[in-house]
């Protein structure tokens, strides 16, 4: 196993050194879940949950923290955004809501980080607004589900 990037020669945390490597194109999707009763949904459905939208409002929030990514992982590089998409879609099968978020940039380092906070504060958002009509609600499954750039290349969940 390599040495730890994020540690120094004694061990203590540190930003690693982006400076020298070429920007690529970067782009990382991550995908999560927020499961609910079956009954929970139709709220959402007809637009009348007590807190609003709450889909077009978790889809807001989760773009809004893959731009606020390094202010709330340690030692994660802040960096321009190209893109980032978070979509919510309904799953009376689980039920509940699948989340996927696409991140993009043009940079030296990727947007996984960015990528899985969109999904988990998207998450967090659905359950906020949700909590006052079902408090047995779980969030579940955040993952990586493909990164593309940089020098390690593309990669794919199987």
């Amino acid at each position: 196993m390599s040495r730890l990037t994020h540690l120094d020669e004694e061990g203590r945390a540190r930003m690693v050194d982006v400076s020298g490597k070429e920007p690529t194109d970067r782009i990382a999707t991550a995908r999560g879940m927020l499961r609910c009763e079956a009954e929970t949904l139709a709220p959402v459905a007809a637009g009348t949950a007590p807190k609003g939208s709450v889909i077009h409002t978790a889809e807001l929030a989760g773009i809004m923290a893959a731009k606020r990514t390094a202010e709330l992982i340690p030692l994660c590089h802040p960096l321009p955004l190209n893109k980032a998409d978070v979509t919510i879609a309904m799953d009376e099968d689980l039920p509940g809501f699948r989340v996927t978020a696409e991140v993009r940039t043009h940079g030296v380092t990727g947007v996984e980080m960015e990528a899985l906070t969109a999904v988990s504060v998207a998450c967090l958002t659905l359950f906020d607004m949700l909590k006052a009509i079902d408090r047995s609600m779980t969030i579940e499954g955040i993952e990586i589900v493909s990164k593309s750039g940089g020098k390690s290349g593309s990669w794919q969940r199987t």
